[in-house]
């Protein structure tokens, strides 16, 4: 049935005043809402978001009262905000949406003094928000919660409908954001956890305060597995793949790797560097070999690299193609740490043939230079610790 404008007037007037009520109330969501455009879709019988937009379904719109509103409002747009909808790409899609659920609804909990009114729905209850070991949601990322969860059965659509709170449809997730969407939503989501932290500090219930917090503390520190940011420098050398199933032995994984054609072109020259001054430990120096082994085993056979050792020196590169040729090179170092001997090097020895990436394995207890002096080349600084943040490049952490 087509809705009069006088309905679709109501409609957009009730999405107005919830954005504007979770501005008053729970400003993080509200900043983050003024970010997101609204829709009707009579072909949907709940709600949705694609990433971008938020949608509804008229009949299920007309369904909710204003608390319920501004739950459903808050839960689309934190899927946005955590990039939901372009992850698990390769992973079981409804084990996936159940840990993206999980999560969301456990943070939005937290901003709400933990009161489960704030994520029930009258017609489906309260929203599922623990973590299988039984702690909240919030504590994990997405990925994480997945791992946690069971492998579901081949009727898990069916089975899991009755079971947890199935009002997000989660149909018209996929579609990937380019990439200055990602920036401006980062931005967006720092600037209100940056906003928010600042305006409630003083609040002695520290909920949205505490959570805010806690989402700039995870985006500074960029907790994802690093072979998702070699995955994305490797895709602007090399274009000509397929997305095939990869090899069973990853398929576990919270990454996934395009699976090359038999066209010969290979992954090269990217230079790896391993931390070896005096507080890095032999584990550590063991890990970061398994590390490079791992996306060597994974790019089968299409992978040529170069190693150096870092400390208040760098060593002069050494190819390798294969883990065999990896393990054979010694590591050397023991001493202090300068991480301008990196990019010193570079400009001195390597301009006729600059690294297509540079990956840096370490502890990151240093200084470090202005990013100018890369040159433009993409830095990788995989940490071994919870605690150094590099100041420029992409970020991620591995676990000695």
């Amino acid at each position: 049935m087509e809705l009069s404008e006088q309905k679709i007037k109501g409609y957009i007037k009730r999405l107005l005043l919830s954005r504007l009520r979770l501005l008053c109330n729970n400003g993080f969501f509200g900043m983050l809402l003024m970010h997101v455009g609204f829709g009707l879709d009579e072909n949907c019988e709940t709600a949705y978001t694609n990433g971008r937009k938020i949608c509804f379904g008229p009949q299920f719109l007309d369904s909710l009262n204003d608390t319920e509103l501004d739950f459903v409002l808050m839960h689309e747009v934190m899927h946005i905000a955590l990039r939901h909808c372009a992850r698990g790409t390769n992973l079981e899609p409804e084990r996936f949406n159940i840990a993206c659920d999980i999560v969301v609804n456990s943070n939005i909990l937290l901003s709400n003094n933990m009161d489960e009114n704030s994520i029930t729905l009258r017609k489906y209850g309260t929203s599922v928000h623990l973590a299988p070991n039984g702690k909240e949601g919030f504590e994990y990322t997405a990925e994480q919660v997945y791992e946690m969860l069971p492998p579901m059965p081949a009727n898990a659509k069916k089975m899991v409908s009755g079971d947890i709170d199935r009002w997000d449809d989660h149909e018209q997730w996929g579609e990937p954001m380019e990439e200055y969407e990602k920036e401006e939503w980062e931005q967006w989501l720092r600037t209100a956890s940056e906003l928010i932290s600042i305006r409630e500090s003083t609040k002695s219930f520290g909920g949205p305060a505490l959570m805010a917090q806690r989402l700039l503390k995870r985006m500074n520190r960029a907790d994802i597995d690093w072979r998702t940011i070699l995955n994305e420098f490797i895709q602007e050398e090399i274009n000509d793949y397929s997305f095939s199933p990869p090899d069973r032995r990853f398929s576990d994984s919270p990454f996934f790797l395009p699976d090359f054609n038999e066209k010969d072109e290979k992954i090269k020259n990217i230079w790896f560097l391993i931390d070896t001054s005096g507080s890095i430990s032999d584990k550590a120096i063991d890990a970061a070999y398994a590390e490079i082994c791992s996306a060597i085993e994974q790019f089968g056979g299409k992978f040529e690299g170069i190693l150096s050792f870092t400390e208040c020196f760098v060593t002069d590169p050494i190819p390798f193609c294969s883990t065999d040729e990896l393990m054979a090179i010694k590591p050397i170092g023991g001493g202090g740490n300068d991480f301008s001997a990196i990019f010193r090097y570079m400009q001195e020895n390597m301009q006729d043939n600059l690294p297509s990436q540079i990956i840096i394995i370490t502890d990151g207890y240093d200084n470090f230079p202005k990013e100018s002096a890369a040159m433009g080349v993409p830095v990788l600084w995989l940490i071994n610790n919870e605690d150094a943040q590099p100041p420029w490049g992409k970020i991620a952490r591995i676990k000695v």
